[in-house]
C-alpha cells in the first residue's frame, strides 16, 4: 500500500516537470537550434533607430543638519 501511495507524488513530479520543461523549450527553442546549429538567432527589428541608452544624473551626497551636533559627541 506504501508503494502506491509513494508512486503517486512521484508521477506527479515527473508530470510536473514535464510541463516545465515544454514551456521551457517553447519559450527558447529557437535560441537552443541555433546555438546547436553554430547560428547566430536573427532579432526581429522593432522599430528604425536603436533604443537610446539612459544617462544617470549623480546626486549630490545632502549634508546632514545635525553633523555639528555629531561633533560635540
Amino acid at each position: 500500500m506504501t508503494a502506491a501511495l509513494g508512486t503517486l507524488p512521484f508521477l506527479a513530479t515527473l508530470w510536473l516537470l514535464a510541463i516545465v520543461g515544454s514551456a521551457v523549450l517553447e519559450e527558447s527553442g529557437a535560441k537552443i537550434a541555433a546555438a546547436l546549429k553554430g547560428e547566430a538567432l536573427k532579432q526581429p527589428k522593432c522599430g528604425s533607430r536603436p533604443p537610446q541608452a539612459r544617462i544617470r544624473t549623480r546626486v549630490p551626497n545632502a549634508t546632514c543638519a545635525n553633523e555639528p551636533l555629531r561633533a560635540a559627541a
